[in-house]
């Protein structure tokens, strides 16, 4: 089946989309998603919590060590031989990603739905709902008690890319060692091998209720700064993204020693140092404003994303992104859940360079699992994955480790927030605990000019 052919299944929906409109309030968990498991029993029943580590985990531990499924079997896997028979639980990003790479499977376990949030997110969540509203601009958020769930029983799609934009993450999250690599072209044994240190951070993600107005319309802050390659080594860039207004990029080049304003650091402007590979938006799968598109519900199916998938924050693992043309088949674990599928449909006289974007949304979590870019002939151009696990340490689940962009047009790939071959867990902070990455001050042009190399 041709790649726009199955794009055209999805845009209409016939994948087994259904509305969830009719369920009564008692049969959906805090977050929206539907309590049941599914008739044939391959989704289960929510359970209610999110899962706990097996075992006494701390920060530094390998997270994978200590999953309660850690020693699960896989039921089947889903190869170039099979794919047609599971292709309707699929993408059409995963099923292209079989059909063009040689020896890529997809490994399908048993499914679990041990994802929830911590008791004041869902208090927030359910006191916040009718008060959350989008502005009349038809795409900022004006309105939310936060943290928590926005639109936990969306009516368009702008509301759902904002129950993702706003998802619970702590109060920050930090990257101390971690890489983004991109493939080698087509015909080359060289491609892009970085390290760095990272930082995001959320104002109204600590414990208690938080406005908007509180933080000033602040979405996050965010820090990034080069290790490797010498060449980019000490180059560092501070954004704040807000609910309402255009970003602001401040970047420090060390070759003239000084902090630049980037005014246009956004969108599909391709991030400084991987080949016009990453764009701006493209990071965790979608970043950013959401102005650009008008976004529509196209409705829900089952699915087989990753789920519960710790090879991401494995430092052990084989460095990913350096010698094969994909994340390994053992990296990536894969599970049946439902998902909310949602279209980006580029705005009348906007430009953007992929004017149609899909995302698939774990019911759960409204994490983003699986996502299309197509060019402006309609072709599928990039595939994005994500897995969701949990982050014991804010009780919740993320979907922050190791993501990937896989390229069909150029034919290569990246992955991003990558600590495989030797790199450091990222951390999660419940609490700001003194730590300046996560405070407001941080995240100034002032203060990028004060921390960095001269």
């Amino acid at each position: 089946m041709k790649l726009k052919k199955l794009a055209l299944l999805v845009t209409l929906g016939v994948f087994g989309c259904y509305a969830q409109s009719s369920m009564a309030a008692g049969d959906l968990t805090p977050a929206g998603a539907e309590k049941a498991g599914n008739k044939d029993n391959t989704i289960p029943a929510w359970s209610g919590a999110t899962d706990q580590p097996h075992g006494n985990w701390s920060w530094g531990k390998p997270r994978g060590d200590f999953s309660k499924y850690k020693d699960e079997k896989a039921l089947f896997s889903i190869d170039a031989a099979n794919v047609d028979k599971y292709a309707d639980k699929m993408s059409p990003g995963q099923i292209a990603m079989i059909k063009q790479m040689k020896g890529y499977q997809m490994n399908v376990f048993p499914s679990h739905r041990g994802c929830s949030y911590p008791d004041f997110v869902l208090n927030n969540t359910a006191t916040g709902a009718a008060k959350s509203k989008i502005a009349a601009d038809g795409w900022s958020l004006a309105d939310a008690n936060l943290p928590g769930i926005p639109f936990p029983a969306p009516k368009a799609g702008i509301e759902v890319i904002w129950n993702y934009l706003m998802r619970y993450q702590g109060v920050g999250v930090e990257w101390m060692d971690a890489r983004t690599t991109v493939s080698p072209r087509p015909g080359s044994d060289i491609g892009v091998d970085t390290r760095w240190e990272q930082a995001a951070y959320f104002p109204w993600g600590k414990k208690g209720t938080t406005s908007p107005a509180a933080v000033k319309g602040v979405q996050q802050g965010f820090y990034y700064a080069f290790k490797e390659p010498p060449a980019l080594a000490g180059q560092a860039l501070i954004q704040n993204y807000f609910l309402a207004k255009d970003a602001e990029s401040f970047y420090y080049f060390t070759g003239q020693r000084r902090v630049r304003r980037l005014p246009n650091y956004a969108y599909d402007t391709p991030l400084i140092g991987f080949e016009n590979q990453l764009p701006n938006d493209g990071l965790f799968m979608f970043y950013g404003n959401p102005d650009r598109f008008n976004w529509k519900i196209v409705g829900k199916k089952e699915m087989y994303i990753q789920y519960n998938n710790f090879g991401g924050t494995n430092t052990a693992l084989r460095a990913q992104g350096i010698k094969l043309p994909y994340v390994d088949n053992d990296a990536r674990r894969y599970e049946l859940h439902r998902v909310w599928v949602v279209e980006a449909a580029v705005k009348e006289g906007v430009r953007h360079l992929t004017p149609k974007k899909v995302f698939y949304f774990d019911e759960d979590t409204w994490l983003a699992s699986d996502s299309e870019d197509y060019d402006g002939q309609g072709k599928l151009w990039r595939q994005k994955e994500s897995g969701v696990y949990p982050a014991w340490e804010i009780g919740a689940c993320t979907n922050t480790a190791l993501y990937y962009l896989n390229d069909f047009i150029s034919g290569r790939y990246v992955t991003d927030s990558n600590v495989s071959g030797g790199g450091k867990d990222l951390r999660f902070y419940p609490e700001a605990s003194g730590n300046p990455r996560m405070k407001d001050e941080f995240y100034s042009a002032e203060n990028l000019r004060a921390i960095s190399d001269r």
